[in-house]
């Protein structure tokens, strides 16, 4: 036995004591779902050395960890929000004079304690990236006072450069810009590629560093929201990340079809707080009321539209998982129709037999997810749940016009919700999300015309499909679907 083997049977002896009380850390101490726990049993045991590496800095768990710090006066104006809106719901809202509000009251006292529900907001869908960022950058052109924009993924290429040149030249104009983006997701991003940005007085926050020299037990909870406010009157969130890809260029993925929107209105001031709160967190500060950035509305800017709607925001420090418990409800309230795009499908058990129950009761069920991988264990796994659903009569569509990555759920035509967090269990217990939720029929059926618009671009997914896969398909959903908890 040579020298390197001994030294590396010693570290493997050195190691198993430790991989043992990892694991039994994992099992009794830790409060995880029984599918995450047998995922990083198989993990830890099977691979010992890489698997106590890879639980070190992915399986760290965070629920009810404080992280965001509010100070006095932010706590006291958010609590007396809340606590009026709770008072008004249990007399009955005296602007719901036509009942638009009162048959989902209960999903609205499910979100009350962290999510306002607002009444007079206007709302515009964008499905092409093109047309979204000509709007955006129009909208940037115009700012006096603030720009507040947070992604995901900000890329270092020609649609970057121009929404980042759009930003440097407002402030110039003595305009409060400020950058927020995932560390992870933005990768591409360097100092040189702020330095006109940071000399034109532009602040810039990255959320969570986990570079190398940043290892940190935070590095697999990542910021997937996207958030745009300006001048606290115009807001955008969705799906779209800035980049090339998402306004069609990428060789790989072609046309790339999602779902973001603009917003005005009372809600804006929803998406203005959780920026704030994020922007906080990342520059490691105490939340601040910040009266500049909750301006009061203009007449000219006010509304014409009534449309209610609140915005749910969740991420993995929360005790309760806030979006998933959204779904959950509307889920079970469907008496009709549920409509589903997603291009990821990995939810949790509770999620899927949600799904199950209500096709089995008689609810049109009916799912669409990309006919193009570009996650191939995501991919996978996506397969393996969906062929679960259409045992149960699930109906499902593969968009096969690029890539879809919009997120987006209706319900009997009634409600709606559509935001940045996917079906699977990353966006709905490891990352920061936000959907908003509408109830307000035209805007439902709105939605319901764009998905219809796109079964124009998909092909039928059959339970016939699903059993003659090859066998090489069910190998790489088996072993992805061991993997879904964590994936």
């Amino acid at each position: 036995m040579t020298w390197t083997s001994e030294l590396f049977l010693l570290l493997l002896l050195l190691l198993l004591p430790v991989n043992i009380l990892l694991a039994s850390v994992v099992v009794f101490m830790e409060r995880r779902n029984v599918e995450a726990t047998w995922s990083w049993l198989m993990v830890l045991l099977f691979v010992p050395i890489v698997g106590f590496a890879l639980y070190m800095f992915l399986g760290q768990n965070m629920r009810r960890r404080k992280l965001y710090r509010l100070d006095r006066r932010y706590r006291e104006q958010l609590h007396a929000a809340i606590t009026e809106q709770a008072r008004m719901l249990a007399g009955g809202w005296p602007a719901d004079k036509d009942g638009t509000i009162d048959p989902y009251r209960k999903l609205i006292d499910l979100n009350a304690t962290r999510s306002l529900l607002t009444l007079h907001n206007e709302v515009d869908f964008f499905t092409d990236g093109l047309a979204k960022f000509e709007r955006l950058l129009a909208d940037i052109a115009a700012a006096q006072h603030h720009i507040h924009m947070q992604y995901y993924i900000f890329n270092n290429d020609e649609w970057g450069r121009r929404v980042r040149d759009a930003l440097i030249a407002k402030a110039k104009e003595g305009v409060h810009v400020r950058l927020l983006y995932d560390d992870i997701g933005s990768n591409q991003l360097n100092d040189a590629f702020f330095t006109e940005y940071d000399a034109a007085g532009g602040q810039r926050a990255v959320f969570f560093p986990s570079r190398i020299r940043y290892l940190n037990y935070r590095i697999n909870y990542r910021n997937h929201r996207k958030i745009v406010v300006i001048d606290s009157r115009i807001g955008y969130t969705g799906g779209f990340n800035v980049g090339n890809e998402y306004v069609g260029l990428s060789p790989r993925f072609g046309h790339w079809r999602d779902t973001h929107m603009r917003i005005t209105g009372e809600s804006v001031r929803s998406l203005q707080s959780l920026f704030l709160m994020d922007w906080s967190l990342a520059k490691h500060r105490v939340v601040q009321h910040r009266p500049e950035f909750f301006l009061p509305e203009a007449e000219d800017h006010e509304p014409k539209k009534k449309l209610a709607m609140q915005f749910v925001a969740s991420g993995p420090s929360d005790q309760w998982r806030h979006i998933e418990n959204s779904l959950l409800h509307m889920i079970y309230t469907a008496k009709k129709t549920i409509l589903v795009q997603t291009p990821y499908f990995v939810p949790d058990e509770s999620l899927l037999n949600a799904l199950r129950v209500a096709s089995l009761s008689g609810v049109d069920v009916r799912i669409m997810i990309p006919n193009l991988a570009d996650h191939m264990f995501v991919h996978w796994a996506t397969r393996y749940y969906v062929g679960e659903l259409l045992q149960a009569g699930v109906k499902c569509y593969l968009y096969d016009n690029g890539f879809l990555h919009a997120k987006m759920m209706v319900i009997d035509g009634a409600i709606a919700t559509v935001g940045t967090a996917n079906f699977d269990i990353r966006s709905l217990q490891l990352n920061f999300e936000v959907n908003a939720i509408f109830y307000d029929r035209s805007t439902a059926q709105r939605l319901e015309d764009i998905y219809w618009h796109d079964v124009e671009h998909s092909k039928t997914f059959t339970l016939d499909d699903y059993n003659n896969r090859s066998a090489w398909s069910k190998f790489n959903e088996s072993l992805s679907k061991l993997l879904s908890p964590i994936l």
